[in-house]
């Protein structure tokens, strides 16, 4: 869903700057986050993508800039912010000793919610991320999966206007990777607002309605996953694989014929070819060509020098 015309920005952020000491984090960053869609930070780890959460959290002070939450400056009003945010730590943090339920219900104290309300809302919660039979579980037979979907059904106990998530689905297997997609996918369809962090090009692709390309603490380029993909590097890549040994001078020969090329590691990739090969002066006959669609992970790439996994 896209964002909601001639309504305020639920986060705003301007020349927003993370410092730890020395180490700048987050690097003098600008970007907004608008009613009901869901907005990415993609990078790799150390990006700042984490930092920046944190400081949208109220968990983490804002060292320079301006941050806003729902218009509310997050220096000046951290405790009414929290109350209104969902929040997904990038790290399990249940309690081991309680079962399913009681972990939501201990939770609802934070809000000052009544006890019947909590159990009402704890019901609620665990149906729609599909854990009602899981409710008197003990958290160590959990999957991983499990796991990760109970953490999402505690950060909705609140009902918050604004879903923040680092890295939601880290450690998961594919499967269960997409099972939370399935239950994320649900709630923007129900209008909720989310920001989140990821690693992985196909899990921005799948959620987010616009994100921004994180490195070093920076913002590189930002728009919705297509707009990255066609502005950047066009609809189709061309992977060149040769020997490793010739990597090199196949390199040095396409420069400068070929318009964007990048070191993809185990191949050399030609952007906004729009399919076509160009005359190279390489031994095609002895070259693996593929062409196929270009992706997220080819923008981070061609703006980096390296994959999002770096």
């Amino acid at each position: 869903m896209l964002a909601c015309i001639g309504m305020p920005s639920i986060i705003q952020a301007e020349r927003l700057v993370k410092r730890y000491g020395d180490f700048t984090a987050v690097d003098g960053i600008d970007f907004s986050v608008e009613p009901q869609e869901c907005f990415g930070l993609l990078g790799p780890n150390g990006a700042g993508k984490s930092s920046t959460i944190r400081m949208i959290s109220c968990v983490s002070p804002v060292t320079s800039g301006r941050l806003l939450v729902e218009g509310r400056d997050v220096m000046r009003e951290p405790r009414v912010i929290k109350a209104t945010l969902g929040v997904v730590p990038q790290e399990e943090n249940l309690d081991d000793d309680l079962d399913v339920l009681k972990n939501l219900l201990i939770y609802s104290r934070y809000f000052d919610i009544p006890k019947d309300e909590a159990r009402r809302r704890a019901d609620e919660v665990l149906g729609i991320m599909e854990l009602t039979e899981k409710r008197d579980a003990a958290i160590d037979t959990l999957s991983g999966g499990m796991k990760r979907r109970l953490l999402i059904a505690r950060a909705l106990i609140n009902r918050p206007r604004l879903l923040i998530l680092d890295e939601p689905t880290t450690g998961l297997d594919p499967h269960a990777r997409h099972l939370v997609w399935q239950r994320l996918h649900q709630l923007k369809l129900q209008g909720a607002t989310m920001a989140l962090t990821t690693h992985y090009m196909e899990e921005a692709a799948n959620l987010c309605d616009r994100l921004a390309i994180m490195d070093k603490g920076r913002i590189l380029a930002a728009g919705t996953p297509q707009q990255l993909i066609e502005r950047h590097v066009g609809r189709e890549v061309v992977e060149l694989r040769v020997a490793p040994w010739e990597k090199d001078g196949a390199m040095a020969a396409i420069r400068g014929k070929a318009g964007k090329v990048a070191d993809g590691g185990d191949s050399i990739l030609l952007f906004d070819t729009d399919g076509h090969l160009p005359e190279l002066g390489i031994d095609e006959a002895k070259a693996n060509i593929i062409k196929r669609r270009a992706n997220l992970e080819d923008v981070f790439l061609l703006l980096t020098g390296r994959g999002l996994e770096s």
